[in-house]
């Protein structure tokens, strides 16, 4: 009897041991919020800039690092199914830049307008898309978020518009930047400086590197792209700027990005492996928000490692469904041209072929 005791209690010890980790992280008392220095913003026509000091609270922060997560595995697994030539065409990734998306979507409203350039995928999922959605899109299937007619650099949400192949060229940006500020529009113009105009740095290419500048009659800040709070803290500077009717202003971040442009510039032939490799020890904006939140408080290791893992297994359905979905039928290459129109036809690469359009 005290054997089959024993053997009991060891079994049932046993099992109470295995979700110890858990039971200690779900009872463990984290601070609610924190409040962090953030590095000090250069300014161009400005009295004052965003503040020193900002407070995080564990939710916001537990979030944040959950979306930063999500935006580096999913372009890594774009890079993986662009190399098994399962996704094709142009493609540009912005694993290393997760704060700047992050942090802007953090300092403005849903309600709020925002379009970018090619680099798009990110700024796509931070704007309220899910995953799912993009690598479909990236894959070309009729689930993608444009039906798989898109691609990489046309992806759109509600008040997202792209995801636009063209940057700007000089002369337009200069034109936008007069209008903008003659009419006193609400807008702010972001350059995302991640150092590299494709292959050439920017001390290559331009005789001043002050991008916050540029703007010249327009105020500038030049912002830490790397500290999603430094971002988010300048963003909801500018907003505020903007939405007090004092015009337009200009938004510096300076970031970094660990691919190439695109997939086919290995991005290794310009700079140095090295160089690569520091920034990602000493800089990496996911690296900076998870130090910062373990160190005061406000989460653990374990629950971080967790999140990575939910995040993981949220990229990998995703990619099996980008891969299973069907591609859009050859009939329905004209559809949706426009939102609400009756359908019509449309010429194909010859006269001879016709498509049909269907809002």
């Amino acid at each position: 009897m005290r054997k089959m005791l024993a053997a009991v209690s060891r079994v049932l010890s046993g099992a109470s041991q295995k979700p110890a980790s858990r039971v200690l992280v779900a009872s463990r008392n984290f601070a609610n919020d924190a409040t962090f220095e953030i590095k000090k913003c250069d300014l161009h026509r400005l009295e004052e800039g965003p503040p020193v000091t900002t407070v995080l609270t564990r939710e916001d922060g537990l979030k944040y690092y959950r979306m930063m997560q999500t935006v580096r595995r999913m372009e890594l697994k774009a890079d993986q199914l662009y190399k098994q030539k399962i996704i094709r065409g142009f493609c540009h990734l912005c694993d290393g830049q997760e704060a700047c998306c992050v942090g802007l979507e953090a300092g403005i409203n849903p309600t709020d307008h925002l379009i970018t350039a090619y680099r798009a995928h990110g700024f796509t999922f931070t704007r309220g898309l899910s995953v799912r959605e993009i690598l479909a899109e990236l894959t070309g299937r009729k689930g993608g978020c444009a039906k798989g007619k898109g691609g990489s650099m046309h992806m759109y949400a509600k008040n997202f518009y792209g995801g636009n192949g063209i940057v700007g060229a000089q002369g337009q940006i200069f034109e936008a930047y007069n209008m903008a500020a003659l009419w006193k529009l609400p807008c702010i113009f972001i350059c995302e400086n991640n150092r590299y105009g494709m292959g050439t740095s920017v001390e290559r290419a331009a005789a001043s590197t002050d991008y916050y500048k540029r703007g010249d009659f327009i105020p500038g800040l030049r912002v830490d792209g790397m500290d999603i709070l430094c971002v988010r803290e300048a963003t909801r500077f500018a907003a505020a700027y903007c939405r007090s009717g004092k015009g337009p202003i200009l938004m510096e971040l300076q970031t970094y990005r660990y691919h190439g442009h695109s997939m086919s510039d290995p991005g290794v032939s310009y700079r140095t492996r090295e160089e690569i490799q520091e920034v990602r020890s000493k800089s990496d904006p996911i690296m900076l928000l998870k130090d910062r939140m373990v160190n005061s408080n406000l989460a653990s290791v374990e629950e971080l490692k967790e999140i990575d893992v939910e995040v993981r297994k949220e990229i990998e359905d995703a990619a099996q469904f980008a891969t299973a979905d069907p591609e859009p039928p050859l009939e329905e290459l004209g559809y949706h041209i426009y939102s609400s129109d009756p359908p019509f036809e449309v010429r194909g690469a010859n006269q001879w072929i016709k498509f049909k359009s269907v809002s």
